[in-house]
């Protein structure tokens, strides 16, 4: 079973692509961490995350980032890792990667912004996560600050909005619903109230 969950920047998905992996016994994949592990490399080597020939370089390089290094959530991670990702070199260079844990046994929760319609577009159970822009701002800037992030709100909403707008409006695999996809607006939804919305979808699939 493959199941997978796309959505833009701090719609939820991330929770609840884990709490689906746990419910049905299922590895999981955070493919951002992937594109946050490529961006943090080459910022680490002091280099430009908008060249192309260093961006692939360090996409081949990915295994020497620990994806639970806490500074893959920084900010200044997250941008570059959204300009790192409109390269098609580095998504080619995290393609196979990608869908060797998808195929890998029991089956796999992948959650990103092209699995369903790039990665895995053949995956039996697709959702399409998003929410308010405002929401989302609103979250993210709630999280940051929880971090003792010194930021504001209207920093934070101005950030999303141009990663939502590299991510959808980038050359290589933009960020846009499968036409396939279940579309889970938490907009108004808590997270206990997305999943139950969720686990609908797959058991009935």
């Amino acid at each position: 079973m493959i199941i997978a969950v796309d959505g833009p920047v701090a719609a939820g998905k991330g929770t609840l692509a884990r709490r689906i992996a746990e419910r049905y016994g299922l590895k999981y994949l955070d493919t951002g961490a992937l594109y946050r592990a490529v961006g943090l490399l080459v910022l680490r080597r002091a280099q430009d995350p908008a060249d192309e020939a260093n961006a692939i370089a360090a996409a081949l390089d990915v295994d020497q980032i620990d994806l639970t290094d806490p500074e893959l959530r920084d900010e200044r991670t997250g941008n570059a890792a959204s300009t790192v990702a409109s390269i098609q070199g580095v998504r080619d260079a995290l393609l196979d990667y990608q869908r060797n844990v998808a195929n890998s046994r029991p089956g796999a929760v992948l959650d990103g912004r092209d699995i369903g319609t790039v990665v895995c577009p053949d995956a039996p159970v697709k959702l399409f996560v998003t929410a308010s822009a405002e929401v989302r701002a609103m979250r993210r800037f709630e999280e940051l600050k929880a971090k003792g992030v010194a930021t504001t709100f209207e920093e934070v909403y101005a950030d999303l909005q141009a990663r939502d707008e590299r991510d959808s409006n980038r050359a290589s695999a933009p960020l846009v619903a499968a036409k396939d996809a279940h579309l889970l607006d938490t907009t108004k939804l808590d997270i206990e109230a997305a999943l139950e919305k969720a686990y609908e979808i797959i058991d009935a699939r």
